[in-house]
């Protein structure tokens, strides 16, 4: 059935056709219509403020029982799915850390999509083996992790940061994965050294590992990094509570702040007290890329693990993350698993090339194909130019907000993440909390406008916008767009005369 494909004719499904029939008349149309989306996409609303109940309801109908022309589907999938998007292609979505795909990329997960292999076993996917293998090394190489390294692609930053301490527990307790923590007095003591900024998910990795939300020590910060000095006292602290020390957390590039902590700093106490350090780089060890941005980085290459998202500043399709461990032993032994049915020894093999005993997943996609082909065509040099542009943009930015008498920066940005607030001038006396509420108001009217869309978070306890530009489309006259489309929204908060802001929305939504 497959081979001869499925035809759809006046809603019914038949064998008549030939699959690549079928992939070329409707992919031709919907690559045609793709291709207009991108050419056009800065002439839409960045978004179109939908309630969920709305936007709910338009996809609650009866499960089909008969097909429909699939023209006839598409078309409904523009309109429905499509039109109502948040567009990330769109130079002015500044929101979130996810990318706008290069173009050779989406094309890429398409191929992806048709091949369908699972990268967990290397019968089930030779060549998707070999094409991850030779990623991996790529950012070992960019990294410069010694020959014993390894690492593998996973589906994001989550799980990277969970195989990384799964690999620091293997090494710093052996056989916790037989014994689990019931069966190790000294696991239960584990001590995970996190600043303030460190990612959630780093968090949830400690739950789900068993260990639980008090072995995540939290460390002090300084300018929102990671304090080295409170570092080296809170390991002291907890070594003469009994605590066992199992890994820092450091971050190359937070998601608040797109700020870099101290990475050789951290590295020299690690090294001096023998703890693990996992690096979460899954913003920023995209710019070992950049001569210029890689300096950030400096100290990350003595890490022990380091999470990476190239779906981040590699441009990538979600999704596309990576962990890389220095020594591949304790990669091997963060999962121990048996199953016959799916990992065959082979004669001569010093080491399985099972790339599923050694990461979480076994539906596992190929997803290193967009990235072995998007580095092939374009070049590493291309990515670095791309991550630059959105940098200095940030940069731009800054700049932009210190000469105005209405903005307030939060911080000078590394990377091509900003935090900033709206003070209007005659607001510059009102309590924090009016503050507060007019940047979540601020930001909720904004972006229901389709002028752009931001995010926002807490600093220093106190509500800010945040920007993240991921769009190389994005020009400084788009911030400049930013600029004005928030005065004016404000303008039409709180009037001519200063009155206070409503509240009706509330938080915002993120």
């Amino acid at each position: 059935m497959f081979q001869r494909g499925i035809q759809i004719e006046k809603g019914r499904v038949g064998v008549m056709g030939a699959a690549g029939d079928v992939l070329r008349e409707s992919g031709r149309v919907l690559v045609e219509r793709m291709a207009e989306y991108l050419d056009t996409v800065a002439e839409r609303p960045v978004s179109t403020p939908l309630a969920p109940s709305d936007l709910l309801g338009r996809f609650a109908e009866p499960l089909p029982r008969e097909g429909r022309p699939a023209e006839v589907v598409w078309a409904d999938v523009w309109e429905r799915v499509v039109d109502d998007s948040i567009h990330l292609a769109h130079p002015m979505y500044m929101g979130h850390q996810v990318a706008p795909p290069l173009p050779h990329a989406v094309l890429a997960d398409a191929l992806t999509s048709l091949l369908n292999q699972s990268t967990a076993v290397w019968e089930m996917a030779p060549t998707g083996t070999g094409v991850e293998q030779q990623v991996v090394g790529w950012m070992r190489e960019l990294l410069d992790f010694p020959p014993q390294s390894d690492g593998t692609l996973v589906s994001g930053g989550s799980a990277a940061n969970l195989t990384g301490l799964l690999a620091a527990r293997e090494a710093t307790f052996p056989g916790a994965w037989r014994d689990g923590v019931q069966g190790s007095s000294q696991l239960e003591r584990a001590a995970v050294f996190v600043a303030d900024h460190a990612h959630y998910s780093i968090e949830r990795a400690l739950g789900v590992m068993g260990l639980g939300h008090g072995a995540g020590i939290r460390v002090a910060e300084r300018d929102f990094r990671l304090d080295p000095a409170a570092l080296e006292r809170a390991i002291a602290d907890a070594r003469s509570r009994g605590r066992i020390p199992l890994a820092i957390v450091a971050t190359g590039g937070s998601t608040a702040t797109g700020l870099f902590d101290d990475l050789s700093a951290i590295a020299d106490i690690a090294r001096s007290e023998s703890i693990w350090l996992h690096v979460d780089g899954a913003h920023g060890a995209s710019f070992m890329a950049s001569d210029r941005l890689r300096e950030r980085l400096r100290g990350m290459e003595r890490a022990d693990s380091v999470s990476w998202d190239p779906h981040k500043m590699m441009f990538m399709p979600i999704s596309a993350g990576a962990i890389l461990v220095r020594d591949r032993r304790h990669l091997d032994s963060a999962f121990q698993q048996t199953a016959p049915y799916l990992f065959h020894p082979r004669p001569g093999e010093s080491r399985s090339h099972d790339i599923g005993r050694r990461t979480l997943q076994c539906s596992k996609r190929f997803d290193a194909l967009k990235i072995w082909i998007s580095v092939q065509i374009h070049g590493l040099d291309h990515f670095a130019r791309l991550q630059e542009h959105t940098v200095d943009r940030a940069a731009a930015l800054f700049r932009k907000l210190q000469e105005a008498d209405d903005f307030e920066p939060a911080h000078a940005p590394e990377s091509n993440i900003l935090c900033f607030r709206h003070l209007p001038v005659a607001w510059r006396d009102r309590p924090t909390e009016e503050l507060d509420s007019l940047q979540n108001r601020l930001r909720e009217v904004y972006n229901a406008s389709g002028r752009g869309w931001i995010t926002a978070t807490v600093l220093g306890g106190r509500r800010v916008l945040r920007v993240t530009l991921m769009n190389p489309a994005t020009t400084d006259d788009h911030l400049e767009a930013l600029l004005q489309g928030l005065r004016d929204t404000a303008a039409g908060l709180t009037g001519s005369t200063g009155r206070e802001p409503s509240r009706a929305g509330g938080e915002s939504r993120r």
